[in-house]
């Protein structure tokens, strides 16, 4: 009798985070455990991922076109190892592809913490770009979530990543004045480690390729040919460009043109996740219920009033609200996976899903340079041409061109 109690008050407990992980789309074990890996890594990564642009600066020395030169090497390296993702993913077992996909970030934080100049930085880079876990994670995720709520599904999870930098960047700001950004540095990779052993828990995923069509069948180009996969890789492809042009400069800027410090910087940016965990759960239902368009221009629409505003006054309170906005614009990746993951064939899903994600990879390789030069111009032109930008793909979406 004296054991049940707590046997009972157990089973409620694990009733409540059931139901409570089900109205986020968490339906099983596998999707609450990557829910849990997404989380303490994107602790890890917020550490330092938010305050690298100006660690390059003032302490390597990297001017505004050589840091844009850096995240170029980064998005170059993931766009080219997405569709080689997708491929792995559909002929082995995923659960191991995603956790190798953590394994190559390891390095990262090691090379940046031992880094004197911005040269040394690029392996670091290069090993940051290893995003083995794009296609496959969707591919899994699609697999297993329930497709009446598959927008929800994978913004919470998506929500995870951005809960994980709610206190990071804050977090890393103020131990960098404390402890030194090696020290960050050393912690981001621990916490790469423990998102790792998450993913080992998950049950294992083969894929499903018909091993009696011929490779060429499914290969990047052939699978391009579909004119709806073509139409949304554009839109998806021409939304990370936009992104990507500033969003590494927004801490310089904040130096720049408002004199803030690290750790104002990292509190902003910890606003700014949190909100994005907000209006994910927000526009992942807006999405099932209304039409992924509608959570797409949203997103975008949030992005461009946020710009403006950042444009417009440096005010601090003002900017906590501006920075409640840009959380929108860190649903692009999960929204992609979400609007395309249901149009997979079965037999090469991951590889299908890859084609967007490549091609949108790609199309922000130039982004960062292209935002140094603009920046080194005059630091308001990446942003207002942003602002701009995705007011226009806000209205592109809304003509639900993907759907046609």
């Amino acid at each position: 009798m004296l054991s049940q109690e707590p046997e009972n008050s157990l089973k409620q407990e694990n009733h409540w985070f059931s139901r409570y992980s089900s109205t986020l789309g968490l339906t099983n074990r596998d999707l609450r455990l990557i829910f849990a890996c997404n989380l303490v890594g994107s602790f890890g990564d917020g550490l330092y991922a938010y305050l690298l642009p100006t660690y390059m600066t003032e302490t390597l020395g990297a001017s505004s076109v050589e840091v844009g030169i850096l995240y170029a090497v980064m998005s170059l390296f993931a766009a080219s190892t997405l569709f080689l993702a997708g491929t792995l993913a559909d002929k082995y077992d995923r659960k191991k592809i995603m956790i190798a996909g953590w394994v190559a970030w390891l390095p990262a934080p090691l090379i940046f913490a031992s880094a004197t100049n911005w040269l040394q930085m690029l392996p670091g880079m290069v090993m940051w770009g290893f995003w083995l876990g794009g296609p496959t994670n969707t591919a899994y995720i699609m697999a297993t979530a329930d497709k009446r709520r598959l927008t929800l599904t994978f913004t919470s999870i998506s929500a995870a990543w951005s809960v994980g930098y709610v206190f990071s960047p804050a977090t890393g700001g103020y131990l960098s004045d404390v402890v030194g950004m090696r020290n960050v540095f050393l912690l981001a990779f621990a916490l790469y480690g423990v998102a790792c052993i998450f993913l080992a828990f998950i049950t294992s995923q083969c894929g499903t390729t018909n091993l009696q069509q011929p490779a060429e069948n499914h290969s990047f180009f052939r699978l391009l040919r579909n004119k709806r996969l073509a139409k949304m890789s554009v839109l998806f492809a021409s939304i990370m460009f936009v992104l990507m042009l500033f969003r590494s400069f927004v801490p310089n800027f904040l130096v720049d043109a408002y004199h803030y410090g690290n750790a104002e910087i990292g509190l902003l940016g910890s606003i700014s996740f949190a909100s994005s965990a907000v209006l994910g759960i927000l526009l992942g239902r807006l999405g099932d219920k209304r039409g992924k368009s509608y959570a797409i221009a949203a997103s975008m629409l949030l992005c461009s009033v946020a710009l403006t505003m950042l444009l417009l006054t440096g005010n601090f309170f003002l900017s906590i609200f501006t920075f409640f906005m840009f959380g929108g614009s860190y649903l692009t990746w999960s929204l992609l996976s979400a609007t395309i993951g249901p149009l997979a064939p079965d037999s090469h899903s991951a590889r299908w899903i890859s084609v967007p994600q490549t091609i949108s990879m790609f199309s922000s390789i130039v982004a960062p340079y292209l935002g140094g030069v603009l920046y080194a111009a005059s630091p308001t032109f990446p942003f207002i041409l942003a602002a701009v930008a995705t007011a226009i793909l806000a209205l592109t979406a809304l003509t639900k061109i993907f759907e046609k």
